[in-house]
Formats: C-alpha cells, sequence, structure tokens
C-alpha cells in the first residue's frame, strides 16, 4: 500500500542483475534538489531544463560512487507528472545497491510495486486503462500481446469508453428534461439511439475479453498419440530447436518435456509427451499415467498419428473414448515419407520439410480461440477487473430498456442510466478508491 503521495521516491527500473548499465528512477516534490546534494560539480539539478541530461559524479560524503548520467524531467512533463530523474548508471550490483542505499538514506523512500504509474495516473498523466496497458507490455510474452498492450497504452480502450459514455450522457440529459418539463415531454419517449451506440461499443469490448486473455496469458497445448508418431520431431519444429530426442526406436520419451513457444503470437506451453501403447515396462507406464494428467489439464491437443502406417484401431479408440474439455487437432506425420492418404478430418504435416507446418499453426490458434476469427484492427481487452465492469454496465442498460418497456417513470430509468455509467467511470478511474488502486498497482514491478 502507498504511505504517501507526497514521498520523494525511488526504485530500480531494470533487472537487479549485473549489466552494462542499469537504470535508476526518482520521483517527487524535491526529489531534484535532494539528488543535487550528492552530485560533485552539479549546484542544482532543479534549475535545469526538463528533458536534458546532465554527466556527473554521485558521491557518498564525498567519495564518488559512481560517475552516472541524469536525465532530468521538471513538472508537469514527465511520466508522473512530478519532478524527477532517471540515473544511468553503470550495472555492477555494488555500484546499484551503493547508490540505492544512498538516495534512500538522503530522503528518499523505496516506492511501492507500480507506484510511478499510480502517481502518473493520480496526477492525470493516463486513465486506468493505459495505466493497466503499462503492465501488460512489461508482462507480454510474444510480439502480438506487445502489439495489443501497445495499442491499449495508445488509449484505444479510453477512446471507446469515453465514446460511450458519451452516448449515456445524451440519454441522461434527455430523461433530466422530461423530470425539468414532464408536462411538455408526457407522450415523448427517451430516444434509444444512444442507447444502441453505447451497447454496441460495449459489447463489442467484452467480446474481446477471451482473446485478449489468450495473448497476455497464453495456453497449453499436449502433443498426443503413440509411440513413434512423430511428436518429438514435430515437437522440436514448433519449439524451433532441438529440445526432444528423435529417435525410431519406440517407447524413447518416457516423461513429458515442457518448453514455450509462440503460435500465431499466442504464447505456448507445449508438452511433448509418452507415447501411448501396450506395454509392461514400468517406465512407460508411469510415463503414460503422467501424459494423461498433461493431456487432461491441456487447453488443447494435437494427436498424432504415423501417416506411413495409418490410422490403428488403437487411435481410433482413443479419439472416440475423448471426453476431455479440451479440442483435438488431429495431425497426419511424416508426409516427407510415402503416407497412406490423410483421412478426412486430419492435417498433413512433416516436421521435417516444414511442410503443412503454417496450415498446422493457423488451425492451433483458430481452435484456441474456439473457432473465432482474430479480431484484426481491433483493441482487445485482458483485464478481468474491465470486463467485469463492461458486464455490469451492460446489465444495467438491459435493466433500462426492460423498464423503459414496462413504462417506469423517467427518474427510475436515470438510476440504471447512472448506474451504467458508474461503472465505465471506474473503468477509466473517473470513479475509483484508494483501496481499488492499490489492489491493482500491487500487480506493477517495482520501478514501473
Amino acid at each position: 500500500m502507498i504511505v504517501s503521495s507526497d514521498d520523494p521516491i525511488v526504485a530500480l527500473a531494470t533487472p537487479a542483475a549485473s549489466s552494462a548499465l542499469a537504470v535508476i528512477r526518482v520521483s517527487g516534490p524535491r526529489s531534484l534538489l535532494l539528488l543535487s546534494q550528492l552530485t560533485r560539480g552539479i549546484k542544482d539539478l532543479s534549475a535545469r531544463p526538463g528533458h536534458t541530461l546532465v554527466r556527473c559524479v554521485l558521491a557518498d560524503n564525498g567519495a564518488p560512487v559512481d560517475d552516472v548520467l541524469v536525465a532530468i524531467y521538471q513538472a508537469p512533463r514527465s511520466y508522473t507528472g512530478e519532478e524527477g530523474a532517471e540515473i544511468f548508471c553503470h550495472g555492477s550490483l555494488p555500484v546499484i545497491q551503493h547508490l540505492l542505499a544512498l538516495l534512500c538514506r538522503s530522503g528518499f523512500r523505496s516506492a511501492g510495486p507500480g507506484e510511478f504509474t499510480q502517481r502518473a495516473f493520480l496526477n492525470g498523466r493516463m486513465d486506468l486503462t493505459r495505466a493497466e496497458a503499462v503492465n501488460e507490455i512489461v508482462r507480454a510474452r510474444t510480439d502480438r500481446a506487445r502489439g495489443l498492450a501497445l495499442e491499449r497504452l495508445s488509449g484505444a480502450i479510453e477512446d471507446r469508453i469515453t465514446a460511450a459514455r458519451e452516448a449515456l450522457i445524451d440519454l441522461r440529459a434527455s430523461l433530466e428534461v422530461r423530470l425539468d418539463y414532464p408536462d411538455d415531454n408526457a407522450d415523448d419517449a427517451p430516444s434509444n439511439v444512444g442507447l444502441k451506440e453505447a451497447e454496441a461499443i460495449l459489447r463489442g469490448l467484452a467480446g474481446t475479453y477471451r482473446q485478449g486473455r489468450i495473448y497476455q496469458e497464453g495456453v497449453s497445448i499436449a502433443i498426443a498419440g503413440a509411440t513413434n508418431a512423430g511428436k518429438s520431431s514435430l515437437f522440436n519444429a514448433l519449439l524451433r530447436q532441438d529440445r526432444a530426442i528423435v529417435s525410431e526406436v519406440h517407447g524413447t520419451t518416457r516423461d513429458w518435456l515442457e518448453g514455450m513457444a509462440s503460435i500465431e503470437g499466442i504464447p505456448v506451453r507445449l508438452y511433448d509427451t509418452a507415447g501411448l501403447r501396450q506395454t509392461r515396462d514400468a517406465l512407460e507406464l508411469e510415463g503414460m499415467r503422467r501424459t494423461e494428467k498433461v493431456i487432461d489439464s491441456a487447453d488443447l491437443i494435437l494427436y498424432m498419428v504415423e501417416g506411413t502406417s495409418g490410422l490403428s484401431a488403437a487411435d481410433q479408440a482413443w479419439l472416440s473414448a475423448w471426453t476431455g474439455p479440451a479440442s483435438i487437432v488431429r495431425v497426419w506425420s511424416k508426409t516427407d515419407l510415402p503416407c497412406q492418404p490423410t483421412p478426412p478430418g486430419f492435417y498433413a504435416v512433416s516436421a521435417v520439410t516444414g511442410r503443412g507446418m503454417d496450415e498446422l499453426e493457423a488451425v492451433m490458434a483458430q481452435s484456441v480461440f474456439g473457432g473465432e476469427t482474430a479480431r484484426d484492427g481491433e483493441p482487445l481487452i485482458d483485464s478481468e477487473r474491465q470486463r467485469d465492469l463492461l458486464t455490469r454496465a451492460l446489465a444495467a442498460l438491459e435493466s433500462y430498456r426492460q423498464a423503459a418497456s414496462d413504462g417506469v417513470s423517467a427518474d427510475l430509468l436515470a438510476v440504471d442510466v447512472a448506474e451504467a455509467l458508474d461503472a465505465l467511470g471506474e473503468i477509466t478511474g473517473a470513479v475509483t478508491s484508494a483501496e481499488i488502486l492499490d489492489r491493482m498497482f500491487s500487480n506493477f514491478c517495482v520501478g514501473k
């Protein structure tokens, strides 16, 4: 929890590890004056113009600690809206630790998680949707997730919420006119134009949550099938690295292997599993038991069938018996060799030549999305908080529709509109509380 928004704060903005450079951020009232007291040869950093670089030596009781560059930011033209600085120092851990300790002894307080971004919100530099996008960019695991988060940071969600709010404000205004002049408007029904516009915007945003969450959080995909079906070869091909041992010997994989891949921009935790077959080998049996656990918890299953030998009775039995929640993509493997004709519903691939791999990855993404088409050019939300508030706003508008059709008075109709507006205000932060802010920013990195 943030102690005080008036304290000058400090935090390391880069990883606490040895590197060529490290960045330490400071922000808040008197931060440039406090920093000036540690510099040799520079009298007053607060007198320097914003967005300038100053080279100086930071000293501890006159003893030099490091030769640094200081980027100066003057309020309100800074990330937080306050005066502050970024100190570019050498990335040795002793240097970093000494400077942080020195700054804390000199009047700075260690920043809490996300406190720089929280101050940016409190000072009107960004709304809550942009603040959440900052964290989403930091946490992005694929380039697609990064691009979507950057789009949200640019204000794509805020713009749509603002448009919906303006439409509802017009609707509320028409209700207030009916309340102020009931006799003049007794026979006039309030216009539903603003209602329809707002509902369309909010339903469109709420409908993107599942895709947005998948791009940000990722999914797990298990590769299953009989021994020697080509599972390890496909695993390596999807990872773009030679991770699993590939052999013509049956039962090579005795336990599951795991790796991270990007499939059509989706972060995927990929599992190569032990082959399924009848055996008395204790190790293979244990491997298959573990495989079943991985398959049961997967979001998607790639079931491999070796195209050279064709679909066996065991393959057909397993596919027919599957009743789990995960979808199955059927893969006809080793098509670089003489193969039997690909059965309907199977996707022919060769992990050796790459044949069919692009089509397979597209099918995997489509299956993960439940058959939905990827929403290109449309902002996606991945915040559960935003999704819940959109749902609340839509429920209030549905209540309004029902009440209006029942002939409810304008003053009661205005309550539903106000509820929807409050929910939208919470999305952007126009309506919020300290408890909500502390909970949201606690998930941020320290220094961001």
